[in-house]
């Protein structure tokens, strides 16, 4: 798992038909101060998570292999909560 922001809703009229209905989102990861560090990659949001907001992300295909109920679903990244607050 990892804590993310949210950069911007992601658009594609052309995708893999498994991602066709779900909501994709730009993130980018942050550090353990909550800076925005340089990683950035894309995840699917089943959260309704917006720009700014800071989300967790699982990245283990088979855990989202799982949630979707599908052995054979390409989808890596995964939005599964909205952060609220941190405490260190």
């Amino acid at each position: 798992m990892k804590l993310c922001r949210v950069l911007a809703p992601v658009v594609s009229t052309i995708k893999h038909p498994a991602y066709d209905g779900q909501r994709l989102l730009a993130v980018r990861v942050l550090d353990a101060d909550l800076s925005d560090s340089d990683e950035e990659f894309l995840a699917v949001d089943r959260v309704q998570a917006g720009e700014g907001d800071v989300v967790l992300v699982m990245q283990e295909g088979n855990g989202v292999r799982q949630l979707f109920a599908n052995p054979k679903l390409p989808i890596r990244s995964i939005v599964v909560g909205i952060v609220d607050a941190v405490s260190l």
